[in-house]
């Protein structure tokens, strides 16, 4: 059975593609957006083409609903970002599929109206209806207080502090999540 697509009132949602380079492209392009990502580094095209779609299309699933979705504005029909679905270490040797990892970036200028939130808690009542989900885990730098409080209001709860490790380097981390059963 696949996964259906949430319905909120103001947002639309759409599994992404190898088609949807520009949104992501687009989205990169802003600093202040990349600042706990990349340190404020945009991305380049070359990246989102040769890296970004790749990893995408490694744990896309439409059955299962794991990718990135499109986050629209119904009114306006305007891509203000995405919500990741995946299962939690999908690129280790071991990727834990009862645990879904959720993630979200969204353009500067949707901050603080309440989307990511929506969108996330969407995505989270459908991904939750799978019977083999068990957990919803998210992660993000620990200076990221934005995301910090759209983990508590998903109400996930604070796991553990850890050291993130990148090609910048180590920065402080934190994981919360929640148990759906």
């Amino acid at each position: 059975m696949k996964m259906n697509a949430p319905v909120t009132k103001r947002l639309k949602f759409k599994l992404m593609d190898e088609h949807d380079w520009h949104k992501l492209y687009e989205l990169d392009q802003d600093p202040v957006v990349m600042q706990f990502l990349t340190r404020g580094v945009p991305t380049s095209k070359e990246q989102i083409k040769e890296e970004g779609i790749p990893r995408m299309l490694a744990y896309r699933n439409e059955q299962t609903g794991w990718g990135l979705w499109s986050i629209t504005i119904k009114d306006t029909n305007m891509f203000i970002g995405w919500i990741l679905l995946r299962p939690m270490d999908f690129f280790s040797d071991s990727p834990n599929f009862s645990d879904i990892e959720i993630g979200w970036r969204f353009k500067q200028a949707s901050w603080g109206h309440g989307y990511a939130t929506e969108a996330a808690k969407a995505l989270c009542g459908e991904v939750a209806k799978q019977p083999s989900v068990k957990k919803i885990s998210a992660s993000a730098l620990a200076d990221n207080v934005g995301s910090i409080k759209v983990m508590e209001k998903l109400g996930l709860l604070f796991i553990k502090t850890y050291t993130h490790t990148d090609e910048q380097g180590e920065l402080p981390a934190v994981l919360y999540s929640k148990r759906l059963r």
